[in-house]
C-alpha cells in the first residue's frame, strides 16, 4: 500500500465492516479496467486519494460529474477517474457515477500508515458514502432507509 494512496481502502474497509450486503471493490490502480467492474451496476460511488481537488489535506468533495484532471492530453497507458469516466461514457455505459475524492497532498510514500491528518477524512468519506446510498435506498424505496 502507498501511504496516504491507500485511504481510499481505508473507507472501504470500513464500509464493508458495516454494510457487508454492499459490493465494494478494490480498483486498485484504475485505469481502463474500472470500466468492466461498474458493469452491472445503476450506481456506482468510486473512493480516490487525489491530488489538487482540495485547499487542505483531508479535503472531501464529492463530484457528480468526472473529476478533473491535471493532464494535457488523454493517454491510454494511465489514465486516471476523470478520464476512466469520459470513456466510459463514450461507449455508452450509462451507470450513475458519484466519486468521492480526498485530497492526500502527496502520493508515493512506502507505508502501510495514512497521515493523521486524513484519519478524520477517513470518516468524512465514510458519512459521504452513506450519504449516496442512502439517497439510493430512498429513491428506490421510500419506505425502506439503510
Amino acid at each position: 500500500m502507498l501511504g496516504n494512496d491507500g485511504v481510499g481502502i481505508r473507507v472501504m474497509q470500513m464500509l464493508q465492516e458495516k454494510y457487508p450486503d454492499i459490493d465494494a471493490v478494490e480498483g486498485g490502480t484504475g485505469g481502463l479496467g474500472l470500466i468492466p467492474l461498474m458493469e452491472g451496476y445503476d450506481k456506482v460511488v468510486i473512493l480516490d486519494a487525489m491530488v489538487g481537488i482540495g485547499d487542505r489535506i483531508g479535503e472531501v468533495r464529492t463530484f457528480r460529474t468526472p473529476p478533473p484532471t491535471h493532464t494535457s492530453s488523454l493517454t491510454l497507458h494511465d489514465p486516471g477517474v476523470g478520464e476512466v469516466l469520459l470513456i466510459a461514457r463514450e461507449i455508452g455505459m450509462m451507470t450513475e457515477v458519484v466519486t468521492i475524492g480526498i485530497e492526500v497532498g502527496a502520493v508515493g510514500d512506502y507505508s502501510t500508515d495514512i497521515d493523521p491528518e486524513l484519519e478524520v477524512s477517513v470518516h468524512d468519506a465514510l458519512r459521504c458514502v452513506e450519504k449516496e446510498i442512502m439517497t439510493r435506498n430512498a429513491s428506490e424505496n421510500p419506505d425502506k432507509m439503510l
